[in-house]
């Protein structure tokens, strides 16, 4: 009896190429961590590099959009601190 294909979407097959592409990890390693097979994923790597399409971003470029990231994560991550502050005082009001 033949195995069902699997399909893929656009999105995950991207998604895998970037993985291999940005972070320069094998591409067997990273197959094997998204559980499909090596030459499947080493197929969508050689045709996005011949679309053009996972030109590695240069080191200036991937530092200024990482900088900007981090900045924006940190101003997230700030407003959740202030409120477990003023829950903590209100607390402490609370018992007294």
């Amino acid at each position: 009896m033949a195995e069902k294909r699997r399909k893929f979407t656009a999105e995950f097959r991207e998604g895998a190429v970037r993985i291999v592409t940005e972070t320069g990890k094998p591409a067997p390693e990273v197959a094997k961590n998204l559980a499909i097979n090596e030459t499947t994923l080493a197929s969508w790597v050689s045709r996005a590099k011949w679309s053009g399409k996972a030109a590695p971003e240069d080191k200036d470029a991937l530092v200024a959009r990482l900088t900007a990231e981090n900045a924006a994560l940190k101003k997230e991550n700030k407003e959740p601190g202030m409120e477990r502050d003023v829950l903590k005082r209100c607390m402490v009001l609370w018992v007294k």
